[in-house]
């Protein structure tokens, strides 16, 4: 790095060094020579004194040169590291950020070829890209090269490598047929906190010099960026993992604590069934049995809507938008009720905010199907202030929000569940109803932008 402390030294050796030649030049002259104090003499002084000059500035400019070009190489290194910070918080998948970090490095340090293997705790590669080979070339060289040779000192002992001629080194195996020539390597371990290992190596410099020791620092920059993307990728799969599992226990809750409701009602309602068949009260049997049958289809229709919400929720590394487009355009054809979606598509939203964001619209729409009676629902999504804001509306009979708890607790579990799950991600819930005029639930959690200019990245 260039300091401020070597900019000023050499203003000051510019601007001493010739004051300081020329004080001696004169001292010596006049001790030793003086006879050059005459005009011939100082003309050959003069023409001294230029020549000296020129060499000294050009050694100044030559430094001045050396530390442009330092600069300049650091610029680059540092624009690169920057594009790959970003590729590596904006999500990308791990293939893809693997390849533009190799891709970036190759070229930043002037090689022809580059690779990234990242190795699995029981040895076998997770991972394995190329840059500088085409597709042809890679598929002719056959298996990814496993850690053995020189390889090995950076993928198994943790430690760096630069080889000026592979060929003269005594590790070397060899190159499978078909690899291109390579003489010069560079390699340096991408040193992972989880599971996971691997190396990032360059070979063959353009200029055909072998490879320096700025050039491993510079590499070994990259490797630390590609340890993070690694490191993300399996907290990102942990992530999945645990938001699967949490779903699931909160899917078993929440089956339990309706199916408890339904059971209770069947069970009531069969007693009754049982009693007025005792009296031969047909009618008043038949109207529960009736009723019994409801509640059945309703069921059905829950499950049905719930499969429906499971599988849209399958995927969640889609948009958002096209997964909500999706599972409104499917229940529309389940259900008979059309739905009308006005959507943003730049909103952004994170794995478990946006499985939570799906579930809550299942909610709302179930409500529509079973209580509103309206033929018609509006479904909106859209970003405003760092939010994702959703809504979902129907022109149906409505109710009244403060007594739905008392005239029906599977209105009110159903609120309960939206909030709950609302809240869960950091976002606010309200309902807002009247009988004879629809219901709007609305709801807004932070967008996917929001979280990462929090945390301070620059997007």
């Amino acid at each position: 790095m260039i300091h401020g402390f070597d900019l000023r030294r050499l203003k000051w050796i510019a601007i001493l060094g010739p004051i300081g030649f020329v004080a001696a030049l004169e001292v010596v002259v006049w001790r030793l020579h003086p006879e050059l104090l005459s005009w011939p003499g100082r003309f050959i002084m003069g023409a001294l004194v230029v020549v000296a000059l020129v060499f000294f500035y050009g050694a100044v400019f030559s430094v001045i040169r050396s530390m442009q070009e330092r600069l300049e190489r650091q610029n680059r290194e540092l624009l690169a590291l920057h594009r790959a910070s970003l590729d590596i918080y904006g999500e990308l998948s791990l293939e893809i950020i693997l390849q533009k970090v190799v891709d970036q490095a190759r070229q930043l340090l002037a090689a022809r070829y580059g690779a990234i293997s990242v190795v699995a705790a029981d040895g076998s590669i997770r991972d394995f890209v190329t840059s500088g080979l085409t597709e042809e070339e890679r598929e002719r060289i056959g298996a990814p090269p496993i850690g053995k040779g020189l390889l090995a000192v950076p993928l198994l002992e943790g430690r760096s490598l630069r080889v000026a001629d592979l060929c003269a080194d005594p590790r070397a195996h060899g190159f499978p047929l078909h690899h291109p020539p390579m003489r010069s390597l560079l390699a340096v371990p991408i040193l992972c906190r989880g599971p996971f290992r691997g190396n990032l190596y360059v070979s063959e410099k353009e200029d055909g010099e072998a490879f320096s020791a700025a050039d491993e620092t510079t590499l070994g920059r990259f490797a630390t960026q590609t340890a993070i993307a690694i490191d993300n990728a399996h907290l990102h799969t942990q992530l999945r993992t645990l938001v699967v599992a949490e779903e699931r226990a909160r899917l078993s809750r929440e089956m339990h604590d309706g199916l408890a409701q339904l059971l209770a009602y069947v069970n009531t309602q069969a007693q009754a069934v049982r009693e007025y068949l005792g009296r031969g009260r047909l009618e008043a049997a038949t109207a529960r049995l009736d009723e019994l049958a409801s509640a059945a289809r309703e069921v059905y229709g829950d499950v049905r809507e719930g499969i429906l919400a499971l599988r849209s929720a399958a995927n969640l590394d889609r948009p958002l938008v096209e997964t909500l487009e999706e599972f409104a355009h499917r229940w529309q054809e389940e259900t008979g009720v059309r739905v009308t979606a006005t959507v943003d598509r730049g909103v952004t939203v994170d794995g478990p905010t946006q499985l939570q964001v799906l579930r809550v619209v299942q909610e709302a729409l179930t409500n529509v199907r079973k209580h509103s009676g309206a033929e018609e629902a509006e479904l909106s999504v859209a970003a405003a202030n760092g939010l994702v804001q959703i809504a979902v509306r129907d022109s149906g009979r409505g109710f009244e929000p403060a007594g739905a708890g008392a005239a029906d607790g599977r209105a009110r579990f159903g609120l309960e569940v939206m909030r709950e799950r609302v809240e869960s991600v950091g976002g606010r819930l309200r309902v807002e109803s009247e009988p004879g005029r629809g219901t709007l639930v609305a709801f807004e959690v932070p967008s996917h932008d929001a979280g990462h200019e929090s945390g301070g990245g620059d997007r």
